[in-house]
């Protein structure tokens, strides 16, 4: 059995041949997957992400590669730069081409409005609203309406009735305009009314929302390092290899000893989490990483064949609000020392 997948198919040439030298480099050492991630730091399952193809490698994994296989850095991290530039154009195809279908989905939406979407019919000459039919020419010259038995004389023909003037240009986006507007207005109304409802509740409540204090904002994007997706509350739940929190940007905060398993904090300031990972456990060994402060839900992980796993992350105010718990198949329990 071949010990690597074929790499995906839609994968960018650049990312490829990247991926395939990082598969030559751990064939050389001799490693296997588990001491490539022992050695790095960076965990099995995101080492196999990194050589199939499936996410590509932050910068502190293949400078920590380099440093095991006894590689120059230099030349590696080189080849990342040029990966990292393919994937980004990769991504930004898929993200352009998911804004065009939004645009199409909106244009398509707002021509329901009756206005001027794409096919919307447009008044013509003497059909605006009330307007009886056009008028029509008369066998005898000039213009006239629809006959009936009432029909007066006709007009001399030296002075025939001028048409009825056309309907005024841009009823229909009028129309929407003001539609629009009304349902603006409205929305406003309802949503001061829940606003006084909700603070003229009591005084005891009323004092509870002037006296708290405003919630700290997340970094936005710009502010995170590359590489970085998320901040805060926003990362609870969400695996730390991939939305790169972990590697250069984690630190182990805490590490204890549960029967023959490691149990560490691992905490990310960057990102303003921490995780919990185990190690030389036994499958079926699970570890959670929780909250002393009882901010959010804690987030659990499994050990699988690999003897190793680690949490999905939870927000937390510092590294010492974190607290890692393992139990092991045989009954045995431990706990990290918050705060250190």
């Amino acid at each position: 059995m071949p010990r690597w997948k074929a790499l995906p198919e839609e994968l960018d040439p650049q990312v490829r041949e990247f991926a395939t030298q990082l598969r030559r480099l751990v064939d050389k050492s001799g490693l296997s997957i588990a001491a490539v991630a022992d050695r790095t730091g960076y965990s099995k399952t995101s080492w196999e992400r990194y050589l199939n193809g499936r996410l590509l490698a932050p910068k502190g994994a293949i400078v920590a590669l380099a440093e095991v296989t006894g590689t120059n850095p230099l030349h590696l991290t080189t080849m990342w730069e040029l990966s990292e530039r393919a994937w980004s154009r990769s991504e930004m195809r898929h993200d352009m081409t998911m804004e065009a279908i939004r645009i199409t989905q909106a244009r398509d939406a707002l021509g329901e409005f009756g206005g001027d979407g794409p096919g919307a019919s447009r008044p013509g000459p003497g059909t605006g609203a009330g307007a009886g039919p056009g008028p029509r020419p008369a066998a005898s010259g000039g213009w006239h309406g629809p006959e009936s038995p009432a029909t007066p004389p006709r007009p001399p023909a030296a002075s025939p009735a001028p048409p009825a003037p056309p309907a005024a240009p841009g009823r229909g986006r009028r129309r929407t305009a003001i539609f629009v507007t009304a349902l603006v207005a409205a929305l406003l109304v309802i949503a001061g009314a829940v606003l006084l409802t909700d603070l003229g509740g009591g005084g005891d409540d009323t004092a509870k929302v002037a006296e708290s204090p405003p919630a700290k904002p997340s970094p936005t994007a710009s502010e995170l390092p590359a590489g970085v997706k998320c901040a805060g509350d926003d990362c609870t739940g969400e695996d730390p290899e991939l939305m790169g929190c972990g590697g250069e940007f984690a630190e182990t905060a805490t590490t204890t000893k549960v029967g023959t398993a490691v149990v560490e904090v691992r905490y990310s300031e960057t990102c303003g989490v921490a995780w919990a990972r185990i190690t030389e456990a036994a499958p079926g060994d699970t570890v959670e990483i929780s909250s002393t402060q009882g901010d959010g839900d804690p987030q659990t992980g499994t050990v699988n064949a690999d003897k190793d796993a680690y949490t999905p992350m939870l927000a937390v105010p510092s590294a010492a609000a974190a607290e890692a718990c393992a139990t092991l198949t045989t009954g045995v329990e431990g706990c990290t020392t918050a705060g250190g």
